[in-house]
C-alpha cells in the first residue's frame, strides 16, 4: 500500500476541494497517483458534494436503535437538507446503518474535532506509559523521538477507531462511515450529517456485586 502523506491529502483537497477523508481514499485507490485520484473524486461525484459543505443542513430525524437483545441501545440524529429525503428510503437505509455502527463499534465521537483535548491528551499519557512499562519489561530504551513517534501513532489508531466518521462500515470494510456519507450526498444531491448520538449498554456504569461462593460457603461452615 503505498505511504499517503498529509501533504498529498492537502493538495488533493485543493483542487477538487473535496473533503480529507475523502481525498486520503482516492489517493489510497489510485495508488498515490494524484491525477487518477482528481479522477475518482470526479467519478464519486464528491466534489459536487464539498460544495454543499456550507450548506445548512437541518431537517433529518432522530432514530433510535436498539440492539437485539435489548442490552445496547442507540440515539442518534442524522441531518439532510429538506423533509423529502428524510423520507427516502436511502437516507432511511443510511440511518439504520449508522445506529448498527454505533452499537457495534462503540463509537466515542462523530469526529475528530469533537474530541477534547483532555480525552486526546489522556489517551496519549496512558500511550506513553504503556510505552515505558514495555522498555522496563524488554530492557531495551528507544530514543526519546522514537518514543514521540510510537505514541502518536498510538494515538491516531486510537482516533480513527473511536471517531464514527473513520471507522470502516460494518456492513462493508473497505468505505468508511464519512464516506458512505460522502456517496449518499452525491447520489441525493444534499448534504448528510451525522450531528450527534449517545449509546447506552446495559449496567454500564454501575458497580456491580462481585461474590466470592467458595468463600461464602466456607465462612458459612465457620459459622455453623
Amino acid at each position: 500500500m503505498p505511504e499517503i502523506t498529509a501533504s498529498m491529502v492537502k493538495e488533493l483537497r485543493e483542487r477538487t476541494g473535496a473533503g480529507m477523508m475523502d481525498c486520503k481514499t482516492a489517493l489510497l485507490e489510485s495508488g498515490g497517483d494524484a491525477e487518477k485520484a482528481v479522477e475518482y473524486i470526479k467519478k464519486k461525484g464528491l466534489a459536487k458534494v464539498a460544495k454543499k459543505a456550507g450548506a445548512i443542513a437541518a431537517e433529518g430525524v432522530i432514530h433510535a436503535y436498539v440492539h437485539p437483545g435489548s442490552r445496547i441501545g442507540v440515539l442518534v440524529e442524522i441531518n439532510c437538507q429538506t423533509d423529502f429525503v428524510a423520507r427516502s428510503d436511502d437516507f432511511k437505509q443510511f440511518v439504520e446503518l449508522v445506529g448498527m455502527q454505533i452499537a457495534s463499534m462503540n463509537a466515542q465521537y462523530a469526529r475528530r474535532e469533537e474530541a477534547p483535548a483532555a480525552d486526546v491528551a489522556k489517551q496519549k499519557e496512558i500511550f506513553r506509559a504503556q510505552v515505558e512499562e514495555e522498555q522496563k519489561q524488554s530492557g531495551k530504551a528507544r530514543p526519546a523521538d522514537v518514543v514521540t513517534k510510537i505514541v502518536d501513532g498510538r494515538v491516531e489508531k486510537w482516533l480513527a477507531e473511536s471517531c464514527l466518521d473513520e471507522q470502516p462500515s460494518i456492513t462493508d470494510a473497505d468505505k468508511t462511515i464519512a464516506g458512505l456519507a460522502g456517496e449518499l450526498s452525491a447520489k441525493i444531491g444534499e448534504k448528510i450529517t451525522v450531528r450527534r448520538f449517545v449509546r447506552y449498554e446495559l449496567g454500564e456504569g454501575i458497580e456491580k456485586k462481585q461474590s466470592d461462593l467458595a468463600a461464602e460457603v466456607q465462612a458459612a461452615i465457620s459459622g455453623s
